[in-house]
């Protein structure tokens, strides 16, 4: 089965050993040698993130990331350059106006690519689901693997949960072992600390806890349980129409959304599209920013667009 990551222009070994869940499920990541069997491996659909480094032998970075974007399916995809050190100031703008979601400058600390990995690859998927369920939670600090914790859920997505702890966690990644009721059973997942939640009450320390990567079968189960106790299709947190503001950055147009109040705070989409042909509430989505406010939100979108539009 093909990988939901493909890389090219760069060492996939180094990128598994960067990105940590890669580690534990490698099949996810595949590796296109040239430009020609990247381009045909997206046409297929093969990937819905598509890592790129500079280092095709064959074409330049930005010629490879236009034709990915000129066909439907690379429209969908996610494409995150990484830059190296040495490569010239202003490559970041090259790629970026070519059509990348975002670039990357080495040198990097490893969990700000495995967030930006992540969530990338989550872009396409705008409906958020979270249902009420009370479940037993074993965690292990990523740093101290031996030392584990118990604590109790109180609400469940495939995007993350909210945590009640009885004691307070004092790092931001971690393992996680969720016993969901049957006959879903035990899963596991990496993920890390968002942000504290006060609305979690004594004796409990509340947590909002976003998932960094859940495998393919824990999401399948979180999928059934949703639709079990969700009584009517999930919809999509906006509108079309529902745009707060709308900024021009060469020859892109972006859009930020209303922010969407969650259990988890505000959350702000940021779309995208070419200022040639383009219509108020037809842009794709970009990115997704939260925020602990609708302010924080609106600003930490506007902050996205200034650094990477």
């Amino acid at each position: 089965m093909p990988g939901s990551i493909l890389a090219a222009g760069l060492d996939a070994r180094e990128l598994r050993l960067e990105v940590r869940f890669l580690q534990r499920e490698p099949g996810l990541l595949t590796e296109a040698l040239s430009a020609r069997e990247l381009w045909d491996a997206v046409a297929r659909g093969d990937s819905c993130l598509v890592v790129l480094g500079p280092r095709l032998p064959d074409v330049p970075i930005e010629e490879v990331i236009r034709r990915i974007r000129e066909g439907p399916v690379g429209q969908r995809a996610s494409i995150l350059a990484l830059i190296p050190a040495s490569e010239p100031v202003g490559t970041e703008g090259v790629v970026l106006g070519a059509g990348a979601n975002a670039a990357l400058r080495r040198p990097l600390e490893h969990f700000v690519l495995e967030s930006w990995v992540s969530k990338l690859l989550d872009v396409p998927r705008r409906v958020q689901a979270r249902i009420p369920v009370h479940v037993q939670v074993v965690g292990s600090r990523k740093s101290a693997p031996g030392e584990h914790f118990y604590g109790l859920s109180r609400n469940l997505s495939v995007h993350g949960m909210l945590l009640a702890s009885p004691v307070r966690i004092e790092v931001e990644d971690l393992d996680l072992e969720i016993d969901l009721p049957e006959p879903e059973g035990r899963i596991r997942v990496l993920g890390r600390i968002a942000r504290e939640a006060p609305e979690v009450g004594w004796p409990y320390m509340g947590y909002g806890i976003e998932f960094l990567f859940l495998p393919e079968a824990g999401q399948r189960a979180i999928d059934r349980m949703v639709k079990r106790e969700t009584p009517l299709e999930p919809k999509s947190l906006w509108a079309p129409e529902a745009i707060h503001s709308t900024l021009r950055r060469d020859e892109w147009i972006y859009e930020i959304t209303e922010p969407a109040r969650t259990e988890s705070g505000f959350l702000v989409e940021v779309r995208r599209a070419l200022r040639i042909g383009w219509r108020p509430g037809q842009a794709s989505p970009f990115y997704v920013v939260q925020g602990e406010s609708a302010r924080g939100a609106l600003d930490t979108a506007r902050e996205f667009v200034r650094r990477h539009g």
